[in-house]
Parts: structure tokens; C-alpha cells; sequence
């Protein structure tokens, strides 16, 4: 199709609103493509870029996508990345994916851009891999439309950024066939660190006390002040909106929480995030009550004692971020961890060859953390 492509502006956002409907319909959870006040901030944002494509011919605004970047972050995201019905197939998707790399990725500004696509079909996947993007793993139960989906992860990097990353000597066992799995898909090497068994989970009180507190004004305040720099948190594009605490007040946990999406992620905790570890599973069940179906963590690689935290609870490692973070001596590696509440039903995805062994990974993962092993009796 012949296109023009161009930075959306104020003026775009009625129509901007109409295209997300009649791609998604009322169903789509992010304010992207809803909110006209949160949609204005990212078109008006310096670190975030938002381009369209219009038919040269008719002005007609066919499609859309946005990389969305914050202040102090080398991360960006490729998100509302949509074209209208009557336009597929014409190159519009790859178009404006590779003019948003292009302006945002391959000029420096960011060390890498990742994109969470949906798995109903394979197209979302076939336009980000031809892009540049390499698939990370698998999201299962990770948003809810018009039921719950999972998602891919999939990411871009800057050239030669993958070369720069700290090995990690150790991990926790349960992780070795995902790193087995990224590495067979990325071509990286993680210099074969050593297994070691998961540390023994924390003592704690399942029974205890959670007060959650959904007041984003003063949740954004209070961590600001508990976090005054980035050094003590890194979950790149969340803010939290609901903070979580004990009746004695010895820790607080920072999570988001999308009731639209039904999902949450579990941001940071202070005065460390070792203070409430031993109460992961309160955590999340106080989530869960809330809404979120889903509930999802960024942890280092190299923190061999909050994966065993983690893992402990039931949560399940579905995707790797190599070099996801530039921290003084190289880049670092994160692991994504989530645990799905609600029944995961594998059998509508549809995933590229690239991604199968994430799935397979993470189905192997599942059955082994919530499946008993059976015992013949003598």
C-alpha cells in the first residue's frame, strides 16, 4: 500500500480511538488506545515516538503503532501496533515497525525495544520477527480480552549489545532448560553456568495480614520518596499504582495492577526485596482477590536467592531478556516469572517454529512445579 507515514499529533486521536476499535474492539485493556488524556502524554512524550500511516490518496488513517520509552531508560516497547481490516496486507505493520526501529533503535537512542504479541495467530509474530525482533518466550494467561490469551515476548536489539552481557556463573536448576531454550534460539551463549538446587523457600505465615492500598496519587509519592533514583528497582514502563503492607509496616511491596487486563506485576519491595519474600504467597493471593488472573516478575538472572523465592511459590519461568539492563559493568540478564491463577488452555495458540521451545519449556515447567509425582507402592 502506498502509505504516508508520519508522527501522530493531537488532532489524531479521535480517529486514532476509532482504529483501535475496529481492530481490537471494546475490549482492548491499554489507555493507549482508550484513554484521550494518557494517549496526548505519550504523543507529546521526547522519549517515546507515535507514527501513523495514511492512504496517500483518501488521508484515510490505516494504521498505527507507537515504541514507548521513559525518562533515564536505554528500553523502549513496541506497543498498539494496528492496522485496519480493510488494509492488511499491505506491508503496513513491517512498514511502520521498521521506520519506529530505524528513528529510535538504530540511532542509539535505546539499547533494545521488546514487544509482547499476541498467540490467536502467527501474523503478529511473522511481522516483529521480520523486523529484527528474536523471540525471548512465552506469556501464558498474561492479559485478558475477550477471554484470557497468552502472549510472546519477543525483543530487538542494538548491534553488538548481546556481546557485552555478564555471565552468570550459577542458577537454579529448574532454569536450565529455558536457558537451554534461548540459547538454541537467539544463538547466545550462557557459558554454561552450574545448577544448583533451588534455596530452601522462607519461613512464613501463609495466614498473614496483607493491607492493600489502591490510592495511585500516593502510592506513586510514597515510592518516589522510598526510591529516590532507579538504582533500588528496575521493571522498565511500570509504575505502581497499589502497594501492599503487613499490620507491623516491616515492608512494603510496590506492584501494578490493570483491573481492564485483569493482570499484575510485582514491581519492588522495600526496604529490600528479601524483606518480603518469605510472604510471596499472600502477595499474590491479595492480587488475585483483586482481579488480576495473572501476576507477573522481573528478577536478575544472577539473584540465585529471589528466583528461589519465587520458584518456591509457584511461579514459573517463561521467558529470558538477555541484556536487558546496562548496570556498570556490562549487561544483565533478566528472567520473566508469572503464576496464573486461572486454568491455562494452551490448545487455541498458534506459535511459530521459533517460539516452540519456549512452549515447550514452560509446559514441561508446569507440570512438574503443580503435577504429583506419582509413586508406586510396593
Amino acid at each position: 500500500m502506498n502509505a504516508r507515514i508520519a508522527a501522530a499529533t493531537g488532532a489524531d486521536i479521535a480517529e486514532l480511538r476509532q482504529l483501535y476499535y475496529a481492530v481490537y474492539g471494546p475490549h482492548y485493556p491499554a489507555a493507549l488506545g482508550t484513554d484521550p488524556t494518557e494517549m496526548a502524554r505519550i504523543i507529546q512524550d521526547p522519549n517515546s515516538l507515535w507514527l501513523t500511516a495514511r492512504c496517500r490518496d483518501t488521508g484515510v488513517l490505516a494504521a498505527s503503532a507507537v515504541i514507548h520509552g521513559e525518562q533515564g531508560s536505554r528500553i523502549g516497547r513496541l506497543e498498539g501496533l494496528a492496522v485496519h481490516p480493510d488494509h492488511r496486507s499491505g506491508g503496513l505493520a513491517a512498514t511502520l515497525t521498521e521506520a519506529l526501529c530505524a528513528a529510535m533503535l538504530d540511532t542509539g537512542r535505546l539499547d533494545s525495544v521488546y514487544a509482547t504479541v499476541r498467540t490467536v495467530s502467527a501474523g503478529p509474530q511473522r511481522v516483529v520477527a521480520r523486523n529484527g525482533f528474536r523471540p525471548l518466550g512465552i506469556l501464558p494467561n498474561a492479559v485478558d480480552l475477550s477471554g484470557r490469551e497468552s502472549l510472546a515476548l519477543y525483543a530487538r536489539h542494538s548491534t553488538g549489545l548481546l556481546d557485552q552481557r555478564v555471565p552468570v556463573p550459577e542458577v537454579p536448576a529448574p532454569l536450565v532448560p529455558l536457558i537451554e531454550a534461548s540459547e538454541r534460539c537467539l544463538g547466545v551463549s550462557y557459558q554454561n553456568p552450574r545448577a544448583a538446587e533451588p534455596l530452601p523457600p522462607a519461613e512464613h505465615n501463609p495466614d498473614e495480614h496483607l493491607e492493600m492500598i489502591e490510592a495511585p496519587g500516593f502510592v506513586r509519592r510514597r515510592f518516589r520518596d522510598r526510591f529516590p533514583d532507579a538504582d533500588g528497582w528496575f521493571y522498565p514502563l511500570h509504575t505502581p499504582n497499589v502497594l501492599l503492607t503487613p499490620d507491623d509496616g516491616r515492608f512494603e511491596v510496590y506492584a501494578y495492577l490493570n483491573r481492564t487486563g485483569r493482570y499484575g506485576a510485582l514491581l519492588t519491595a522495600y526496604p529490600d526485596p528479601a524483606a518480603a519474600a518469605a510472604c510471596l504467597e499472600p502477595v499474590t493471593r491479595a492480587l488475585t482477590r483483586a482481579g488480576a488472573g495473572y501476576v507477573e516478575a522481573l528478577v536478575p538472572l544472577a539473584q540465585h536467592e529471589a528466583l528461589s523465592a519465587f520458584l518456591a511459590q509457584g511461579f514459573i519461568a517463561g521467558a529470558l531478556y538477555p541484556a536487558m539492563r546496562a548496570d556498570g559493568d556490562g549487561f544483565h540478564d533478566y528472567v520473566v516469572l508469572s503464576r496464573s491463577t486461572e486454568q491455562i488452555d494452551f490448545r487455541g495458540i498458534v506459535v511459530e517454529p521459533s517460539l516452540q521451545p519456549y512452549l515447550a519449556c514452560y509446559q514441561s515447567a508446569w507440570a512438574s512445579t503443580y503435577l504429583p509425582t506419582l509413586e508406586v507402592a510396593p
